[in-house]
């Protein structure tokens, strides 16, 4: 059995990811139900050290996106997305906490939550609340006291370190804090009735009457919208998406192998046509993940470059789907064949917020400069 430490990881981070990937399809099937999450999957990211990879070097992690462009954590994100979109879409807002840690938090926070990751504590950013109400912040003679929920909340149940959003006591802006959380302590995973990711648990945190200390409170007020980070970072989600469209692309064509199907002209049309926006769909994602970690751009332009982006791989996912689909036939929308989970998980996946509103605001970006459009984005590629 494989005992590497965090630090060994430093190296080896892909690899721990392409060995996660590998186990987690092989379980995915059987944790695709209503009550499904990816419990033994989870496990094998503390084990290979992957949940402590995002800490900070300094912080005795692997420093997981802390490299130039960011080419180590698409990697990863990619193949833990491909081996399950559900335990992907998890894993993702486990390092999108650490990295909001890392941003805002003060050093003794820092201490206390990079050890909680260290130690294999399951992190998570839930900042979704039904229409006319979510949470809210009371000071308490001991801290604060949480009311209200958390919806579309994944992980829900199983993630112990939460990082939220909430109003602050006087309305005085949005504040996040870091809540502790036993396992099981207020999830609802009754709402989530999706017909894909159904495996990732998620539901609704009830928080009421939840205490937390004053130190649970990361950063000033509003830090969490704060520009470019809360938008650029979308570009993890593109790859952990990216890895979903792998899936499902692999899974099309072993099935055209298997059957021997592959001398048809037709066939191989769709696949080679297929290729091209898994191609597409990786080049957006990698120049994005630069884009966002050189920090170059104006802000601006940084959210318009990664707006494209999300809108270019939902793009590219619907079209393998519709490929795929075409090439493999009813077959592939009965539950023995691997492509009517992958594709049912890919399609509820790629239903991310906002697609009109980021597509728009891009062109408006783009429309207000009077940048050569070959200038738009910092010239070449990294």
């Amino acid at each position: 059995m494989d005992q590497r430490t965090p630090a060994d990881l430093t190296h080896d981070v892909v690899g721990a990811a392409r060995a996660v990937s590998l186990s987690a399809a092989q379980r995915a099937r059987a944790e695709d139900r209503d009550d499904g999450f990816p419990s033994d999957d989870v496990a094998d990211l503390v084990r290979l050290g992957l949940l402590a990879a995002p800490v900070p070097a300094g912080w005795g992690g692997a420093g997981l996106g802390e490299e130039p462009g960011a080419r180590n954590l698409i990697d990863v994100l990619r193949l833990v997305g491909s081996g399950s979109l559900a335990l992907g879409r998890v894993y993702e807002g486990h390092v999108n906490a650490l990295q909001l840690v890392a941003r805002h938090g003060d050093p003794d926070q820092c201490a206390r939550l990079f050890a909680d990751a260290r130690a294999g504590h399951l992190f998570g950013v839930w900042n979704t609340e039904p229409p006319g109400g979510g949470l809210l912040l009371a000071e308490d003679e001991a801290g604060y006291r949480l009311t209200g929920v958390k919806t579309f909340a994944s992980g829900a149940g199983f993630v112990t370190r939460a990082l939220v959003t909430t109003r602050a006591p006087g309305g005085e802006g949005t504040l996040m804090l870091v809540v502790p959380l036993a396992p099981g302590a207020g999830a609802d995973l009754s709402p989530w009735q999706a017909q894909g990711m159904r495996a990732s648990a998620t539901g609704t945190l009830d928080f009421d009457g939840l205490r937390v200390p004053a130190d649970a409170v990361l950063g000033g007020p509003d830090g969490y919208f704060r520009q470019p980070d809360f938008s650029a970072g979308a570009w993890r989600f593109t790859a952990v998406q990216l890895g979903g469209i792998e899936a499902v692309f692999d899974a099309w064509r072993t099935h055209l192998v298997q059957l021997g199907r592959g001398a048809d002209p037709h066939q191989l049309a769709r696949l080679g046509e297929g290729a091209i926006a898994v191609e597409g769909a990786r080049q957006w994602v990698v120049r994005a993940a630069a884009l966002a970690a050189d920090g170059v751009l104006a802000p601006e332009r940084m959210v318009a470059f990664v707006n494209l982006c999300r809108l270019a791989v939902e793009k590219a996912g619907l079209d393998v789907l519709r490929l795929a689909q075409r090439s493999v036939g009813l077959q592939g929308f009965l539950r023995t064949h691997p492509l009517e989970r992958l594709s049912r998980d890919l399609a509820t996946y790629l239903r991310q917020p906002g697609p009109d509103r980021a597509l728009t605001a891009a062109a408006a970006e783009i429309l207000a400069t009077r940048d050569r459009v070959g200038d738009l984005w910092g010239g070449d590629a990294a």
